[in-house]
């Protein structure tokens, strides 16, 4: 799992500087936790997600984002509640969900809107 900085995003996920439409730059469906390391929840969110890259290694990428760290990308996704998860699928529009998510359904959301088995 890796962690995102604004300038590695823009590279790997969306380049919001140039591109006024979404433009997935990534090559596999992703998901991006947008967390704090004071947050309660987002401490639940984290160990789920350590597993879940493991589990679908290959299949789905799986990025974290310090809000405090990274106030732009916050600032860019309206990020007002943490955790908030991204969920980029390969050739649709991302979707965010705030709070915290159980396990079962993060891997339902992988499913679903990712389209990964």
């Amino acid at each position: 799992m890796e962690h995102l900085t604004t300038s590695a995003f823009k590279k790997k996920i969306f380049n919001y500087d140039i591109n006024k439409e979404w433009k997935f730059e990534g090559t596999l469906p992703a998901i991006i936790d947008f967390y704090a390391d004071w947050c309660g929840p987002c401490k639940i969110v984290a160990p789920v997600l350590e597993e879940l890259s493991k589990e679908y290694i290959g299949k789905v990428d799986i990025y974290k984002v310090n809000t405090e760290q990274e106030q732009e990308l916050a600032m860019a996704f309206g990020i007002k509640s943490i955790p908030s998860i991204l969920f980029i699928p390969k050739d649709e529009k991302p979707q965010m969900q705030a709070g915290a998510m159980p396990r079962e359904s993060f891997k339902q959301a992988i499913k679903e809107l990712l389209k990964v088995n």
